[in-house]
């Protein structure tokens, strides 16, 4: 960087910021889609983070992975249709209440979900192969931080439905 970065106030520092958060948005869509990585193991981003919500937290209904996911029901719903549809997700009854629907990962789901993370694993151990573990801890902490920022703003700002780790 040519820019002096040393305060945090610094209008360079902050354009750097903005600008380098923009061409991270960028390739990362780029690699997804499969401009970097391998195209037979790029997911939808909507679709990685539904799976992995249910892999992570369980069966749950629409609302409640909505309310997970800082989305709205609609959302959830439009993009549950094409999962379920390509069988990576199950409509069951709920157990309690069998006129409720829950959305849980199928077998095919769960196995769709294992390579697309094992892929993305990879091309993060690609990208930061020559980086210290503790450069890669450092970065990692700092983008759930930024993350964990926007979604506050988004929070406090509200801004229904625009959690920006969940949202598409």
């Amino acid at each position: 960087m040519s820019m002096d970065m040393t305060t945090v106030g610094d209008t360079g520092l902050l354009d750097s910021l903005q600008h380098e958060v923009a061409v991270f948005a960028r390739r990362a869509e780029q690699t997804r889609l499969g401009g970097v990585g391998q195209l037979r193991n790029s997911m939808d981003r909507a679709a990685y983070l539904l799976l992995n919500r249910l892999d992570k937290e369980g069966p749950m209904g629409v609302k409640a992975l909505a309310a997970s996911m800082g989305i709205d029901s609609s959302t959830v719903t439009r993009q549950v249709a094409p999962l379920v549809d390509t069988g990576l997700v199950k409509r069951t009854s709920h157990p309690d209440d069998g006129r409720a629907v829950v959305l849980q990962l199928s077998p095919r789901g769960l196995s769709r979900l294992a390579e697309v993370r094992s892929s993305r694993r990879q091309l993060m151990d690609d990208l930061t192969h020559d980086w210290a573990p503790q450069e890669r801890e450092a970065f990692c902490t700092l983008l759930t931080r930024f993350n964990d920022a926007l979604s506050a703003r988004m929070s406090t700002a509200g801004m229904p439905g625009q959690d920006p780790a969940t949202a598409t």
